[in-house]
């Protein structure tokens, strides 16, 4: 009997022990699978990637370290699927390297954080897979270091797939980018935001899909201009060139949408506002003087946005504003 307990005691212990081990598989390259299972998550690397990536856990929060040498000459971009559902777990990713993250039926709740964090500041391309339901949740404490958003990303994020993802802000930003957002064929609903539904900088273009904004407590959409590091894509921009739009301004103080620069919407986009505020804010006065000049020092002239700029001729310039200077491109 003693025996029998001894061998049940193991074979518990091993369970404990898979239920967040990394397997491999042979099946697919460049992808790493990861489950979660409500207090804990598990994950399965391709083989021929499993050197390049580094997997921690504490319970159902992961944290993937990828390899500074993940290059195009080495493996190439890694994809990571998440899926399953979680009420205390996060996505944590960082990296030096273009990657996609896949939501595959992906319901996940971080209450001291927010529940997807990737520090990569290179394209993320944000996969929301065909025919799923994908929901992520943020909390209020503040236990840890402060968060932008429930879905924050350090580098250039592309939304795209069929598939649909909400998302409930508990704390701050719903979706925030330090680069640009671009949308195309997903569905991304909001349905709470203590600040801004969509905060980005660099640039927001739609080309396709269905944005639905509501509960927001301050804008529904803010472009921001970044300003250390200037160049034709930067300019602050809102742009939608397909797709929908719906914004319910109600209960929220700030914009519907927030521009540095200019905002263009095509006869073949949709754009829908309704609340107690529906304007569009163009914020050009938080750029400053801008100076511009050329190559060899000649001042060009002096401009109050960035739209401005955008009207001067074909070339390269060096812009400087509030005392920084970067150099931009016009085409």
């Amino acid at each position: 009997m003693k025996r029998f307990l001894i061998v049940v005691f193991v074979l518990f212990c091993v369970v404990k022990v898979n239920a967040q081990t990394i397997g491999t598989t042979t099946d697919t390259i460049n992808v790493v699978y990861i489950t979660y299972n409500e207090s804990s998550a598990s994950a399965v690397i391709c083989e021929n990637i499993k050197s390049y990536v580094t997997i921690s856990f504490n319970g159902a929060h992961v944290k993937v370290i990828q390899s500074a040498d993940v290059s195009l000459t080495t493996c190439g971009e890694i994809s990571y699927i998440l899926s399953g559902s979680s009420s205390n777990g996060s996505f944590y990713m960082e990296g030096s390297f273009k990657a996609t993250v896949g939501l595959k039926d992906l319901t996940l709740t971080n209450p001291n954080g927010p529940a997807i964090n990737i520090q990569n500041g290179k394209r993320i391309e944000v996969s929301v897979k065909r025919g799923t339901t994908n929901t992520l949740t943020d909390g209020t404490s503040t236990a840890l270091d402060a968060w932008k958003g429930c879905f924050q990303c350090k580098g250039h994020t592309e939304f795209k797939g069929y598939g649909t993802l909400n998302i409930y802000a508990n704390y701050a930003h719903a979706i925030w980018s330090k680069e640009y957002i671009t949308i195309k064929n997903c569905t991304i609903n909001v349905y709470k935001a203590v600040k801004d539904a969509i905060n980005c900088n660099q640039y927001f273009a739609m080309e396709s899909g269905e944005l639905n904004l509501s509960g927001m407590g301050d804008d529904a959409i803010q472009v921001s201009l970044k300003t250390e590091d200037t160049s034709v894509e930067n300019t602050g921009n809102f742009t939608l060139s397909g797709g929908t739009i719906n914004i319910d301004m109600t209960g929220a103080t700030g914009s519907s949408i927030k521009v540095v620069g200019t905002k263009v919407a095509a006869n073949t986009a949709t754009l829908n506002i309704v609340g107690e505020n529906t304007a569009i804010e163009n914020v050009k006065s938080n750029v400053g003087s801008i100076t511009l000049y050329n190559l060899l020092g000649t001042k060009i002239g002096e401009f109050d946005s960035i739209e401005q700029i955008s009207q001067s001729p074909s070339g390269i310039y060096i812009m400087v504003t509030n005392q920084n200077s970067s150099k931009i491109v016009i085409p």
